[in-house]
């Protein structure tokens, strides 16, 4: 429960204005500063780029420049976009996060139907490593507390993806997004939609 409510918070932190959030040891280390709107805090008490989405971080810059134009320093023009980072910019939570669920759904699409012993191993290996590696802590301690209270499932590619889909709908849920049908999932990441739009 502790990790679902800190995993909305910093979730929440990313969307709503004027909420940041530390972690418990960073909290108490450190005097409270005052943070833009929907800034996430990384374990280190300073803003985490992974964690918090585009806007809020260019709200964070645009806020710095204002301060350093008002002392004398020479003011850079930023813009904060909606839509996410330009292309070439580190990605943003928002980005983050759709480019990892296209990354592991199509690693399920290609999973064998029948995997070896040697596959599976391979596979928990990389969602535990994942796990802990993911560079938005508040999400990779989410996906990690998921992982303890549904283990993955790997001796099939049908397992696999429908508990990678039901993985993702508990974030969708948290994030108060639509859930996906795991019965269709076949045809997003794998064969492709029945109308034949993707052929």
């Amino acid at each position: 429960m502790a990790e679902e409510a800190s995993f909305r918070n910093a979730m929440m932190a990313a969307t709503t204005p004027g909420l940041s959030v530390t972690s418990d040891s960073a909290a108490a280390d450190q005097q409270p500063k005052k943070f833009p709107k929907g800034i996430v805090l990384g374990k280190d008490g300073k803003p985490c780029r992974s964690c918090t989405s585009f806007a809020a971080w260019a709200a964070q810059t645009k806020d710095k420049t204002k301060k350093d134009a008002a002392a004398g320093s020479r003011a850079v023009s930023t813009t904060a976009v909606a839509s996410g980072p330009p292309a070439d910019c580190p990605p943003d939570v928002e980005t983050l996060g759709r480019s990892t669920w296209t990354l592991l759904h199509s690693i399920a699409a290609s999973y064998p139907e029948s995997p070896s012993r040697t596959q599976q191993s391979d596979l928990l290996s990389f969602v535990g490593l994942f796990s802990k590696l993911y560079p938005c802590w508040v999400c990779a301690e989410d996906f990690q507390g998921y992982m303890a209270r549904q283990k993955p499932e790997v001796s099939s590619r049908d397992e696999f993806s429908q508990w990678l889909c039901r993985a993702h709908n508990d974030v969708n849920r948290k994030l108060g997004k639509p859930e996906f049908d795991c019965s269709r999932w076949d045809e997003r990441w794998r064969t492709g939609w029945k109308d034949g739009r993707c052929d």
